[in-house]
């Protein structure tokens, strides 16, 4: 099957040759029939199937009749994130390059009046966050009065940042007789409830089993120690690979992202950060320099784990192993796309094994160790080879402790017999897969000290407090 069989106007099929495509993907082949007869549309497809032009192409020919009118869009996209916002616009201008569309992009870190200008000028095509949206809708700035068809993209993503209310606002601001396409890589509970809720009847196009991995990915489980400080120094020495040409190192929190960025850094790693905290020509700035390939290594949060369109990217990295499973689908799946091989590597801690054994059931197979050894980063900090970066709790026991002298009695030599004695912390509940990749890096338990060995401890002795020898005087 080829473009020339699925209904598109001469104008999106020329410029889909321009672009360099002969042949749809699977998810395009079954759902851009069913767009453009006018049929509401449920897509389930893995990320990196090309959900995007799925939607993109049929929309081009339809607009290709009628005009926009001010502040009133004729078709609107809502996606989760600013980047996979601009992504889609990206699509449009470079499908839509034989057609006189206007294309206006509403995302947050923006000037509004330039927003303003582009809606009050009419936009055959709006796309949006759903917060920089209804922003817009409140200040009466924008009506979708006129939307007459609605693609909500990634709605899985959705879910997961809470906008699903948001969502559910918009959907009753458009007319009821709108066409609706819903694209989601999951379907938990919730989008189910949505789907049966604003779809009417629609054709559901699954190309894949939902939460599946690409084939073309090779994916790798590194044993490494719960400790940052050993992480990081485990990650730089497989970021060291040969066959690595550019990789994504995934975080789960923004503080991670900055403190990994900063460290490698320091150790003269081509890198840039992109997390939720930053503005947005920041964002753009680490995202274009990556594509561009004059940065090879991108530190970033889930925020940049969806639907984002970034050739030819050899490795992902889990730094951290993903709290939520379905994250893990779609991290991985920014390599491996447009049938390229990729390699995706979890860094796996003996705290991890609960997430590990989620994501394991999710995408229903087993993910094999690494049989490569990595060296373990015995007690080497990230400002030299000598002690340690203490932990959190270590740096507030010495904080505690730092501005106070020893007194006499912890440096007699009987204080030690009446120490508290500390107790090693228990080894966290991990499966027998995880405990004993792990091993190399974990430290052996120190042995207990026996009872027998040391003297008892009488409680007052022969001596009774003076207080204690005072007669009891009684109420008679």
């Amino acid at each position: 099957m080829t473009f020339d069989d699925l209904g598109l106007s001469d104008a999106v099929r020329g410029a889909v040759k321009q672009a360099g495509y002969s042949t749809p993907t699977p998810i395009q082949a079954q759902a851009i029939p069913h767009i453009l007869e006018r049929r509401d549309v449920l897509g389930i497809a893995q990320t990196g199937t090309g959900k995007t032009a799925a939607f993109t192409l049929p929309m081009l020919t339809m607009l290709e009749t009628g005009r926009a009118r001010a502040r009133m869009p004729r078709t609107l996209i809502v996606e989760p994130t600013r980047e996979l916002a601009a992504q889609v616009q990206e699509a449009f201008e470079k499908y839509g390059v034989n057609h006189k569309l206007s294309v206006a992009l509403l995302i947050g870190g923006v000037s509004f009046g330039d927003q303003d200008l582009k809606i009050s000028r009419g936009a055959d095509v709006l796309i949006a966050t759903p917060g920089r949206l209804l922003d817009h809708v409140e200040r009466g700035k924008l009506l979708l009065s006129g939307v007459e068809l609605l693609v909500i993209d990634e709605a899985d993503r959705m879910l997961d940042m809470g906008f699903i209310p948001d969502i559910e606002r918009i959907c009753k601001l458009v007319p009821f007789t709108r066409q609706t396409l819903f694209f989601t890589a999951t379907m938990p509970p919730e989008i189910q409830r949505l789907t049966g809720q604003f779809l009417h009847n629609p054709v559901q196009v699954e190309v894949a089993r939902p939460a599946t991995t690409a084939s073309t990915i090779t994916q790798t489980l590194v044993a490494t120690s719960d400790r940052d400080y050993e992480k990081r120094e485990t990650l730089r020495q497989l970021l060291g690979a040969p066959e690595l040409k550019n990789a994504i190192i995934f975080c789960n929190r923004k503080r991670s992202v900055v403190e990994l960025h900063r460290s490698l850094m320091r150790h003269n790693f081509s890198v840039a950060a992109l997390h939720g905290d930053m503005d947005q020509p920041s964002r753009m700035r680490a995202l274009d320099s990556f594509r561009q390939g004059s940065t090879k290594f991108l530190v970033a949060s889930d925020v940049a784990a969806r639907g984002l369109d970034i050739p030819a990217v050899s490795h992902i990295f889990n730094f951290d192993v993903p709290h939520h499973s379905e994250d893990y689908v779609h991290r991985i799946g920014r390599t491996g796309r447009a049938g390229l091989e990729g390699t995706a590597i979890t860094l796996v801690a003996p705290s991890d094994a609960k997430s590990l054994d989620a994501i394991e059931k999710l995408i229903g197979q087993p993910i094999p160790w690494s049989t490569q050894p990595v060296k373990p980063a015995e007690a080497m900090a990230e400002g030299g080879p000598s002690t340690p970066r203490k932990t959190n709790g270590e740096r507030s026991r010495s904080r505690t402790g730092s501005g106070r002298r020893a007194s006499p009695a912890a440096s007699s030599p009987n204080a030690k017999k009446h120490a508290v004695r500390p107790v090693p912390e228990r080894e966290p509940a991990v499966r027998q897969e995880v405990r004993r990749e792990a091993s190399p890096h974990t430290k052996p338990a120190p042995a207990r000290r026996s009872h027998e060995a040391e003297a008892a401890v009488v409680g007052l002795g022969d001596h009774v407090p003076s207080f204690l020898l005072r007669p009891v005087r009684t109420g008679a």
